[in-house]
């Protein structure tokens, strides 16, 4: 059926948002196993604007931890449309 979470179905829709160019990089660092602290240090940021990001992030691919988000993303470190 169809899905009926927001997240969800918005990574069934072609409108959806993409992440921005900051959330792109921080998913990928995440995806690759960085901690937040390790995200926070290499690019400068607190501990909580990476978590901040990481929740926008998980809510715009309808994900809820890491795994799920390495998943997401394809080789090429985009979302993921399948």
């Amino acid at each position: 059926g169809e899905p009926r979470t927001p997240a969800i179905a918005a990574l069934h829709d072609d409108t959806a948002a993409a992440l921005t160019p900051r959330e792109f990089h921080i998913a990928r660092l995440a995806a690759n196993g960085r901690t937040r602290r390790e995200i926070a240090t290499e690019l400068a940021l607190s501990m909580r604007t990476v978590s901040n990001h990481l929740n926008h992030i998980y809510a715009k691919l309808g994900v809820t931890d890491r795994e799920s988000l390495a998943a997401q993303l394809d080789e090429d470190g985009a979302p993921s449309r399948s």
